[in-house]
C-alpha cells in the first residue's frame, strides 16, 4: 500500500526520500539559499521549499535525524513536529544545537526525516471513574528502573 502525497516544491526544493527501500522516515533537506550557522545552544528555522496535502486521517511527523543528533547534538526541537492534514504552508523545521561547537547547514543538507502515521478521531466522554488497573495512578518511575 501507498499513501500518495501531492507535493508542491520552490524552485527546485529536493523531493522527500527514503534513504531505504525499508526506512519508515523520508529525508527532508534545507532548501536555503546561503549556509545557516547554529551556534551552541541556539536554534533556527529551517525551510525546506515543500508544501504538501497530507491526506485526512494522516499526519506528517517531522523528527530527528540520529546522526546528526549523536555526531553533533543536533536535533529537532519540538521533536516530534506534527504536520496536520489540513495544513497547506511551507514546511520548515526547528532544528537546534545541543553541541559544543557551531553547526552549519548547507543547501540540500538532510536534516530531519518525515514520518506519516494514521491517527483515529477522539471523542471525550466524561466520566465520575475510570477502570481499575495494577498500576493505577502510578506515574514516573514507578515501574521500576530498570
Amino acid at each position: 500500500m501507498h499513501l500518495k502525497i501531492p507535493v508542491v516544491r520552490s524552485n527546485h526544493a529536493s523531493m522527500p526520500v527514503q534513504s531505504t527501500k525499508e526506512a519508515a522516515g523520508f529525508d527532508l533537506c534545507a532548501h536555503i539559499i546561503s549556509d545557516i550557522v547554529i551556534a551552541p545552544g541556539r536554534r533556527e528555522l529551517v525551510p525546506t521549499g515543500l508544501k504538501m496535502s497530507i491526506p485526512e486521517g494522516f499526519c506528517g511527523l517531522v523528527c530527528p535525524r540520529s546522526g546528526l543528533a549523536l555526531r553533533n547534538g543536533v536535533t529537532v526541537l519540538n521533536a516530534p513536529g506534527i504536520i496536520d492534514s489540513d495544513y497547506r504552508g511551507d514546511i520548515a523545521v526547528i532544528l537546534a544545537n545541543f553541541g559544543d561547537v557551531p553547526f552549519t547547514i548547507k543547501a540540500g543538507m538532510r536534516v530531519a526525516q518525515l514520518v506519516f502515521v494514521h491517527h483515529l478521531r477522539t471523542l471525550f466522554v466524561p466520566a465520575q471513574s475510570l477502570d481499575v488497573t495494577d498500576r493505577a495512578a502510578g506515574g514516573f518511575g514507578s515501574t521500576g528502573a530498570v
